[in-house]
């Protein structure tokens, strides 16, 4: 998020945040941890958006970003047990929708 990050420290976040990302990776046929997963989808968000154009691989960064976050927070949502709320996926396109609408 620093503007003023030197190419090391976003190389080092990057390495981190893939790291986390690996370590965490969903394991089959095991009980869902949601929260853990929302972590896991956060740690490969970061890793989208920091790997350089080498390690990236084909396809927009933000775009790859950003549906890692959408399953972030389903996942967070899935945490709180009983709530029925609309979905990341649902509330991404009403807002699009109130705002085309504007």
């Amino acid at each position: 998020m620093d503007p003023n990050s030197t190419e090391e420290e976003c190389e080092d976040a990057f390495h981190s945040a893939k790291a986390y990302a690996i370590h965490s990776y969903t394991e089959c046929g095991r009980d869902t941890d949601w929260a853990r997963q929302a972590e896991h989808f956060v740690a490969t968000a970061a890793a989208c958006l920091l790997a350089d154009d080498d390690t990236a691989g084909a396809g927009n960064r933000a775009w790859k970003a950003a549906m890692q976050v959408r399953n972030a927070r389903n996942c967070a949502l899935m945490e709180q047990e009983g709530d029925a709320g609309e979905n990341e996926a649902d509330r991404q396109y009403r807002i699009a929708t109130e705002f085309l609408e504007a």
